[in-house]
């Protein structure tokens, strides 16, 4: 590929990468390849009270770019059958029917994402895999289910044909070491930038025109892979998943473009790929936000329906009030993985009094356990609450230093970028955290309240700490102690949270209150901020 061919498309990716509403995308022609890119999608319906993302409005968007005579084609970065209130019930299947429905538009291609193996044995994802239409990819694991269709199922070194033209696609996913699930059935390989050169120097044997990655990998992962680019040009952009908030590294000619969408479609990535006269590939990103400007289309409605009627005739007290919100609590997954919110401190309080009185001195939680990624406002509904906790999170109640807490706690911290399930929502103390230390020294201060004001915790002394069985048990990276005294799994906190609710109810007490911008729960500093605690 001529170096001037790549300047110039890789200013035409960076300059469309900024587009932001459907209204920009430009017309189309029929020689134009486009790809519908979305992830972590655990809803089938639209969230923030209908105000932003659902696969109704994907479905609207594909059927508008196929009206052009474009070839669409679906890619999906995984993480979709868990976790949900639906799937609690469904093992995903409601999902499967809702991409079955996008495949029936336009060809879907999907990876597995780390929830999609959140079950210990193989049974849901044989069932998944036998009920689905799209096609599974995978290059850095393999299925081992033993069932046989299922096994066979999975494509590696995967191509499509557009025209007279061939794309491969390598599709990776997380190794238990970085966040994924370590199960028998799915064996994986941890050495991503291996697996993908592998790949791609067999496309490049097979004389293909276009390589692309689809991964459910963290960012930095995948920018890593991008790098491939300098040695193979015909590499030009990933798309993934994992993160939920929207992600964008730029095409160069030495680094492929990388692009993220948010939970539940509320963005998502149309990518457009021409070919010159000389062959070579033209791409050209643009990031759309699915919001009330998209119609949601009336054919997934009747889908959608569908499973709304089942949920409730399962559940016929699930819209029934419980309570009522104080004002908008945020629990959508921007903030909650990034910050404290009014709902996660509301959530994260109730775990002191899990195990009776006393309550404990400390509690946090990962924010990747609450999972309703929406507003809850006015009436609290028994939906409102089981849609918040995907997972069951029975708590255990133990005793730490604080030199141990500390320690523990920097888990919640590390990394890059932004939108980590790791995130804590905390009760019982306020933390300071500067991101430009290395990982595990990234707290600054760490202080609990005392008589008249707050102070430094006391790294000799033990506090009683209420977390969950998952994190007790390393769960999202946190490392706690296992020889210090601790209980059984005990109390639900599904259920404290409901029990809370319907007291404050019965009180005349409204839930909530806003986060305290004096007194702060969570403090970063950055350029804007210097100072701890004011």
């Amino acid at each position: 590929m001529k170096r001037g061919c790549l300047v110039i498309a890789a200013l035409a990716f960076a300059l469309a990468a900024c587009t932001a509403t459907l209204e920009q995308v430009p017309p189309a022609t029929s020689s134009i390849l486009t790809f519908i890119h979305l992830n972590d999608t655990y809803r089938l319906g639209a969230v923030e009270d209908g105000d932003k993302g659902g696969l109704g409005r994907v479905a609207t968007v594909i059927r508008g770019l196929q009206s052009q005579g474009r070839d669409v084609r679906i890619l999906h970065s995984g993480d979709f059958l868990y976790p949900s209130l639906e799937s609690q019930l469904w093992n995903g299947e409601q999902m499967v029917d809702a991409l079955n429905f996008l495949d029936d538009l336009a060809p879907m291609y999907i990876i597995v994402g780390n929830h999609e193996t959140d079950r210990r044995t193989p049974g849901h994802l044989v069932n998944a895999v036998s009920a689905s239409r799209f096609d599974w990819l995978g290059d850095n694991y393999r299925f081992e289910t033993g069932n046989a269709r299922t096994d066979s199922a999975l494509h590696s070194a995967f191509v499509i044909e557009h025209e007279d033209k061939t794309i491969g696609i390598f599709a990776l996913t997380l190794h238990a070491d970085h966040g994924g699930n370590d199960r028998d059935y799915m064996p994986t390989d941890i050495g991503y930038i291996g697996v993908a050169r592998r790949v791609i120097e067999r496309f490049e044997s097979r004389g293909v025109n276009l390589i692309i990655g689809l991964t459910h990998l963290d960012m930095w992962t995948d920018v890593e892979i991008a790098a491939l680019r300098e040695d193979h040009p015909t590499f030009a952009f990933i798309v993934g998943g994992h993160e939920h908030d929207p992600k964008y590294s730029a095409l160069s000619e030495t680094s492929a473009a990388v692009m993220k969408g948010a939970s539940n479609a509320r963005v998502i990535w149309q990518v457009d790929v021409t070919f010159d006269a000389a062959g070579m590939a033209q791409v050209k990103g643009h990031r759309l936000n699915m919001d009330r400007r998209v119609v949601e289309d009336s054919d997934y409605a009747v889908l959608e329906k569908k499973w709304r009627d089942r949920l409730l005739d399962m559940y016929p007290f699930l819209e029934a009030r419980v309570g009522v919100a104080a004002f908008p609590l945020d629990a959508t997954e921007e903030t909650i993985r990034n910050e404290e919110t009014s709902w996660g401190n509301f959530i994260v309080d109730q775990m002191r009094t899990a195990f009776g009185e006393p309550a404990a001195d400390l509690a946090f939680i990962n924010s990747g356990t609450l999972r309703i990624d929406d507003f809850i406002a006015g009436d609290i509904s028994f939906e409102d609450i089981g849609r918040t906790f995907g997972f069951s999170s029975f708590l255990r109640d133990m005793i730490l230093s604080g030199a141990e807490f500390q320690q523990v706690l920097e888990a919640g911290y590390r990394g890059a970028g932004r939108s980590k399930g790791y995130f804590p929502q905390i009760s019982g103390f306020r933390v300071c955290v500067d991101r430009a230390r290395v990982d595990g020294s990234r707290i600054v201060s760490l202080q609990v309240p005392v008589e008249g004001g707050w102070q430094e915790i006391d790294a000799d002394r033990d506090y009683s700490v209420v977390v969950s069985d998952y994190l007790y048990h390393g769960g999202d990276g946190y490392q706690i102690p296992q020889d210090r005294p601790a209980s059984k799994p005990g109390s639900e906190l599904k259920y404290l949270v409901l029990d809370a609710i319907i007291n404050a109810q019965a009180q005349g007490r409204r839930i909530g209150v806003p986060v305290d911008a004096v007194n702060p729960r969570f403090v970063e500093l950055d350029e804007n901020r210097s100072e701890c605690f004011r």
